[in-house]
């Protein structure tokens, strides 16, 4: 991530995200970005989550670890696909629309955290600012920084994080994992949208 985008990109990545994820639940084909609108910041690759709530409850969350295309273009495929995509919940229906709000976060380019042993992953842990990435083999899993208000206890967040991954909860204890951190640069939308 180069800088911090300012309030009127952030406005911009929320106005797209909402765009695309109404045209996608009513069924319509979303219209093709045009790019010359958009600032540098926007049009760099940048890597993105979109999380979708309904009254403070979770209702989809979908993204990517890695920037593979336009930062602008990350947030519309990824407002879609936690809306219609997430496994955990049915597809947001047109009557959700006007009571889902949305958040978008910006990641940082995951880095390898180098630790000996558990006690020395915990001591390295950084709540409230770092994501986790946990990897082993093919399985692999992540949870935002956002997660550390729902679950503050570091080993509680490994915990969860190694059972989203389809490992035991205590494998982060007995296993050597990969670990990778990265920040956020995370908004949503005012309390009174959709605008």
């Amino acid at each position: 991530m180069t800088e911090k985008l300012t309030l009127e990109e952030q406005k911009t990545l929320l106005r797209l995200a909402r765009e695309a994820m109404e045209h996608a639940v009513r069924g319509k084909e979303l219209p093709p970005l045009d790019a010359s609108t958009l600032t540098p910041n926007l049009r760099e690759h940048g890597a993105s989550f979109v999380t979708l709530t309904m009254g403070g409850q979770l209702r989809g969350c979908i993204g990517a670890l890695e920037a593979r295309q336009p930062l602008a273009e990350d947030v519309r495929e990824h407002a879609v696909a936690a809306a219609l995509e997430d496994p955990r919940f049915p597809p947001v229906s047109e009557d959700e629309l006007s009571g889902i709000s949305l958040e978008v976060s910006r990641l940082t380019r995951p880095v390898p955290l180098q630790y000996k042993d558990a006690d020395d992953l915990l001591s390295k842990l950084r709540p409230h600012v770092d994501g986790v990435i946990l990897s082993e083999g093919f399985r692999r899993a992540t949870f935002l920084p956002q997660v550390w208000e729902k679950i503050p206890d570091p080993s509680a967040f490994l915990d969860n994080l190694c059972y989203k991954m389809g490992a035991s909860p205590a494998a982060w204890r007995s296993g050597h994992l990969d670990v990778f951190t990265y920040q956020v640069e995370e908004f949503h939308e005012s309390p009174n949208a959709p605008n």
